[in-house]
């Protein structure tokens, strides 16, 4: 007879219940006029949107500002665990340990990221290509264009 292991169901819904987000940053010069744009699907399957101008960044801060603010919404949100992708090498390598933080001004803001992320069960931040991030892109770009208009 053969041996079955029992799977312990409750876990692994719970692992498949995440909320997936889309990030991005961006700054028209740099350090420019800097926005946010952020796309969350949560583990309901609900959609949210997200646009903000910050004012005066580099792009980088701009860049964490959206990985910062992401994490506040699905806090709000109740999100146990997130995937988040982000089109920003920079960010993805940090915030999973491959890049060291030198920059004083990018160390603050990695702080406040790595703070928040401790607020979850799970946190995974994974690089994208460009164009598979195209309407966090958008919304970004979306809220520049709105602040200059």
């Amino acid at each position: 007879m053969a041996n079955f292991k029992l799977l312990d169901l409750a876990k692994y819904k719970s692992e498949k219940e995440f909320a997936e987000i889309f990030i991005d940053g961006a700054s028209r010069g740099n350090p420019g006029s800097s926005s946010i744009g952020i796309v969350i699907n949560d583990s309901k399957g609900n959609l949210y949107k997200v646009k903000k101008y910050l004012g005066t960044l580099t792009n980088n801060q701009a860049e964490y500002q959206a990985l910062i603010t992401a994490l506040k919404y699905a806090k709000k949100l109740k999100q146990a665990t997130l995937k988040i992708h982000t089109d920003s090498l920079l960010i993805a390598n940090q915030i999973n340990g491959i890049w060291k933080v030198r920059a004083p001004e990018i160390q603050i803001v990695y702080k406040e990221a790595m703070r928040l992320i401790s607020n979850f069960m799970k946190v995974e931040v994974n690089h994208i290509p460009r164009y598979l991030n195209q309407e966090a892109d958008r919304l970004a770009n979306e809220a520049l264009d709105d602040y200059h208009s």
